[in-house]
């Protein structure tokens, strides 16, 4: 395998499927001309021209509904937000029409869309750049959200997301465009719904997705200095969540923090740690404990940053409370 970046993944996971299904085009602001704002599109527009990759004016509303329409007259569009933050700008046509076409048409339409980009903080955004909406469009029934924390899985889950007959909301990170990761040559698809252990233990079941798996897994490194075997699962789809997968490793370990980058109410945790302490309460040795961003707008200060957000400190702190349930 070679080592690539993460936009290199993700670009290779459209082209590629570009290239195999001529319905499958790219749409958002400065995905074409500009190459994309983080470069993720680079080259395209060369290879596929400007009927496939696309460039929008800042219209949210109006390119997202595009892609609806669409999608239900048998296209396969990858619609790029520049950030999640503007995806509340299109946040009706994706809740009141993508997730809901193929119910209320009683299965006469499928809205086999992607909605791809950015969320949560990126440094220095302010609140109105920062937020972590994976729990928003999770909630929303009809809805596919993917979270992936690395190249690996960034381009066999848009690969399969390109392929789903649903509308998918494929959510990445600004800071992590340029992680690099080794990723194959040939061509692998990752399903929807299937979470990854990441790093195998026995003591103690950390749970996260998306950037904060580097933080999980940190925090492991850190565990096992000290004798304490962490194991680290990452969700990599939030809706659908697989279940199975952490309760089975929290019957095996009997504790179980989970770590997350959004606020506390409401979260994706919240929805885990219901289920873990219904489908495993007679094998914990202590409630399962959440470690959330403290529940306030991200300011620009990345000192107030820093405190706000899930780090390894708090992390062992949390693994630190559930081995001795203090």
């Amino acid at each position: 395998m070679r080592e690539i970046q993460f936009r290199e993944a993700l670009r290779e996971a459209m082209a590629e499927e570009m290239r195999r299904d001529e319905k499958v085009y790219l749409m958002g602001e400065e995905v074409a001309e500009y190459n994309g704002a983080y470069k993720v599109s680079q080259g395209m527009l060369d290879e596929f021209g400007p009927e496939r990759v696309i460039d929008t004016p800042i219209a949210e509303l109006g390119f997202a509904g595009i892609g609806v329409g669409s999608a239900m007259n048998g296209l396969r569009p990858v619609i790029e937000f520049m950030t999640f933050n503007f995806s509340l700008v299109a946040i009706d046509q994706i809740i009141n029409g993508a997730a809901k076409v193929m119910s209320m048409s009683g299965g006469q339409y499928s809205v086999p869309i992607v909605f791809r980009g950015p969320t949560g903080n990126a440094g220095m955004l302010s609140s109105q750049h920062s937020q972590n909406f994976e729990n928003w469009f999770a909630n929303t029934a009809g809805l596919k959200v993917v979270v992936p924390s690395n190249p690996y899985d960034a381009k066999g889950l848009l690969k399969a997301s390109i392929r789903d007959d649903d509308p998918v909301i494929f959510m990445e990170s600004e800071l992590m465009y340029g992680d690099k990761g080794q990723v194959p040559e040939e061509e692998y698809l990752i399903p929807l719904g299937k979470a990854d252990i990441k790093r195998e233990g026995n003591d103690v079941t950390i749970v996260s997705f998306g950037k904060i798996m580097k933080v999980a897994l940190q925090a492991a490194e850190e565990l096992a200095k000290n004798g304490i075997s962490a194991e680290v699962i990452d969700l990599r789809t939030v809706r659908p969540i697989d279940y199975p997968t952490v309760i089975n490793s929290v019957k095996k370990t009997n504790r179980c923090v989970v770590v997350e980058e959004a606020w506390p109410l409401a979260a994706i945790s919240s929805e885990l740690t219901y289920n873990i302490q219904r489908h495993a309460f007679d094998y914990l040795d202590a409630p399962v404990v959440r470690v959330n961003s403290l529940d306030l707008p991200l300011p620009y200060a990345p000192t107030l940053i820093d405190v706000i957000l899930p780090n390894v400190k708090r992390t062992l702190q949390a693994v630190e409370t559930v081995m001795y349930k203090k």
